[in-house]
């Protein structure tokens, strides 16, 4: 993906639903999604140290495709986290040299 001024992302913001509990082989299915996802597009995608959720970054041609991916993954479709999606329009972007 070509990343500049102007470029949408999608951002889902998850948190852990209380009383359910994930299993490590629900952990272990969301990774294998998400991982395959990423395959495929721009996504950059990790957990909060400081509260039982997380947080993805995906690129998507439009809010119905982002929502098809993200309500895709086990621990949202078993009901283990809900989420909030927010379309993002990137206003600065550094340039990154290794």
């Amino acid at each position: 993906m070509d990343l500049k001024k102007g470029s949408k992302l999608y951002v889902r913001v998850d948190y852990k639903i209380e009383k359910r509990d994930m299993t490590p082989q629900d952990f272990e299915a969301h990774l294998n999604y998400v991982n395959n996802v990423a395959k495929e597009r721009f996504f950059v995608g990790g957990g909060f140290s400081n509260i039982d959720g997380g947080m993805i970054l995906l690129e998507a041609d439009n809010v119905e495709e982002a929502k098809e991916i993200l309500q895709n993954d086990p621990i949202i479709y078993k009901g283990l986290y809900r989420y909030e999606l927010f379309e993002w329009e990137l206003a600065v972007l550094t340039e990154y040299n290794d």
